[in-house]
């Protein structure tokens, strides 16, 4: 990596000429109106306006590349250096200051607009600038108007018009022939027009040339050059550092820029499989990234290979996405797709049933590649409880919620071996561990053992307390499910129930039901409420089946008494955990339970 200061106008020379050009990977140009005088402000002033980074070509990353907006020529040179920081302040300066044509860019409200950019010459002949002033656009008529455009306040459509009230073009300050045409044509208009004057309006011109025109001719900008020898993972790492500003770039767009320079347009590819999946219905994957496809993918092929020989490791981080082949995308793609829609419906079994309730979005990448990896072994009944039981541990023991790209190796190898082999059971399921306090502090939908309780119970055979419908897929689609406190919010906060730990706001006091339900029930006593549902019922039966389906004690709940609802219900909660994980839920009668639950949870 080098660093040199280096002549602004030379670059800009070098970006008309194709020398410079930007990666494919790069973001359109965005910046808006005000930030572009801002700019130029800098520039007047001999400000510094930060360093711009360079990556030389020719090296292993073989990058799709582009030109700079405002660029029109048919020119199809080979850059020798690609841009990764600095298009936005590059691109602004390019249009502003250096091309001819009005420069579409956009208000601070986004609208769009066309400008040119003027310094007032009178302004800057003062002694204090004001630079708000100072520096000014206008319409692509080159003029500022009022009245829906029926007042002109400012024309400077004609040289003679710029000459007479005295502003300067900046797209002419970097071009000799064009500023000194322009100067000539400033001193022919006074000659003719306030003779007497001449030499005054001649030293304005000369006093903007020292404090301004010179400082833009010669502006240095720095220059950090990445060599062409740079790892990829390098140039992500470093494009992601500098660019907080901006839109950082993403694994996904550094593979399309590597795949586009071999032909493949990897961003149209993804675009398809999204479509696949809308065609499917298969809403749980709405908010599947392209990255998170690339790493399944990085960690279904380097699974393949891992099965050929276990000598070569099984890792997907960012370095690992960033060295998968084309030729392995393109062979293995659909599978990989196929196996996201099998674990989609997978999912939907466990009644998990949109992309606001998985417990852990980032565990759709092992679960789809581990599907992938299983091909038709998957359908069998045997090899979805073990796939189950691994799913439901990584939630009850909130495996996922790091950095998770070790666990997802770990995962797929052990999972692999389990099923395949009769071997250990993998890594997820051995560490995982669930304390029984940690119902206590459910108290939100934004926890994964939250979102995992609230399917187990539904997967319980869960039936609205009203309707007595159960709580399927279909029920789910249309009814909006809503989450009701059993024993309702302000009935516990008025008889001062479960106010230690807040126990009326956690999990264990919390259930599924379609919203027009719980709207109905409202904030009334167990009791009462159900006698109200009760009115409406040709057999009462079923409401009381309809709470034993969420593991509510019937008498308890009729006889309003929380205390003991609570921890019964607590003790059926568990057993789901448990039986979901596959292993005992320890620490039933331990100290901290008994202090916080007020008694042992062991039957």
């Amino acid at each position: 990596m080098a660093s040199q200061d280096r002549v602004l106008r030379e670059i800009l020379k070098e970006v008309c000429d194709g020398t410079i050009q930007l990666p494919d990977f790069q973001r359109d140009w965005v910046w808006d109106d005000n930030r572009i005088k801002a700019l130029i402000v800098s520039l007047a002033n001999n400000y510094p306006v930060g360093a711009v980074m360079f990556l030389e070509t020719g090296g292993e990353i073989n990058f799709k590349y582009r030109k700079f907006t405002g660029i029109t020529d048919d020119m199809n040179r080979i850059p020798s250096n690609l841009v990764l920081d600095g298009q936005q302040r590059i691109t602004s300066i390019l249009n502003a200051m250096y091309l001819t044509k009005p420069v579409n860019t956009q208000t601070e409200q986004n609208k769009k607009i066309k400008r040119f950019y003027y310094f007032d010459i009178n302004e800057i002949a003062k002694e204090h600038i004001d630079w708000d002033f100072a520096v000014i656009s206008v319409n692509e008529n080159k003029q500022i108007t009022s009245n829906f455009g029926k007042t002109i306040e400012l024309d400077l459509s004609t040289t003679e018009l710029e000459c007479k009230q005295k502003y300067i073009p900046v797209n002419i300050i970097f071009d000799e022939i064009a500023f000194s045409d322009w100067r000539r044509e400033f001193q022919n208009y006074y000659k003719i027009n306030d003779l007497d004057n001449l030499m005054h309006h001649i030293d304005m011109l000369q006093l903007f040339e020292q404090k301004v025109r010179n400082n833009i001719y010669n502006y240095h900008i720095p220059v950090i050059t990445l060599s062409k020898d740079t790892p990829k993972e390098a140039v992500c790492q470093v494009f992601e550092n500098v660019n907080t500003g901006g839109v950082a770039l993403n694994v996904f767009e550094l593979v399309t820029a590597i795949f586009a320079s071999d032909g493949f347009n990897l961003r149209e590819d993804w675009a398809n499989r999204v479509n696949h999946f809308k065609e499917h219905k298969a809403q749980i994957l709405s908010n599947v990234s392209a990255t998170d496809f690339l790493t399944a993918m990085t960690l279904y092929t380097k699974y393949l290979a891992y099965k050929e020989n276990p000598e070569n490791a099984v890792l997907c981080k960012r370095k690992n996405v960033l060295e998968l082949k084309m030729t392995d995308f393109k062979a293995y793609a659909d599978n990989l797709e196929h196996a996201f829609l099998e674990a989609a419906k997978f999912l939907n079994s466990l009644c998990i049933y949109s992309d606001r309730d998985i417990p852990y979005s980032t565990q759709l990448i092992p679960l789809s590649a581990v599907i992938a990896a299983l091909g038709d072994k998957f359908h069998y009944s045997d090899v979805k409880d073990k796939v189950a039981q691994w799913y439901w541990c990584g939630i009850f023991g909130e495996m996922y919620g790091g950095a998770n790209e070790t666990r997802y190796a770990l995962d797929i190898v052990g999972l692999m071996n389990w099923i395949c082999n009769s071997g250990e059971a993998p890594d997820t399921i051995k560490r995982s561990y669930f304390d029984p306090c940690r119902l206590l502090s459910l108290q939100t939908r934004n926890s994964a053992a939250y979102k995992g309780i609230m399917a187990l119970i539904m997967k319980n055979g869960a039936r609205d307390f009203i309707s007595s419908e159960e709580m399927n897929l279909t029920y789910f689609i249309d009814e909006n499910i809503d989450i009701h406190h059993i024993f309702p919010k302000d009935y516990c906060m008025k008889e001062n129930l479960g106010q230690e730990d807040s126990k009326w706001n956690s999990i264990i006091n919390k259930t599924p039901l379609s919203a027009k339900s719980n709207r109905m029930i409202g904030g009334k006593a167990p009791s009462e409420y159900l006698k109200n549902i009760e009115k409406n019922m040709t057999d009462t039966s079923k409401l009381s089946f309809n709470l034993q389906s969420h593991l509510v004690s019937v008498e308890d709940i009729y006889s309003n008494n929380f205390n003991t609802y609570f921890i019964k219900r607590t003790k059926s909660i568990l057993t789901l955990i448990s039986n979901a994980m596959g292993k005992n839920i320890s620490g039933l009668d331990s100290e901290d339970v008994i202090n916080r639950y007020g008694c042992s949870l062991v039957d």
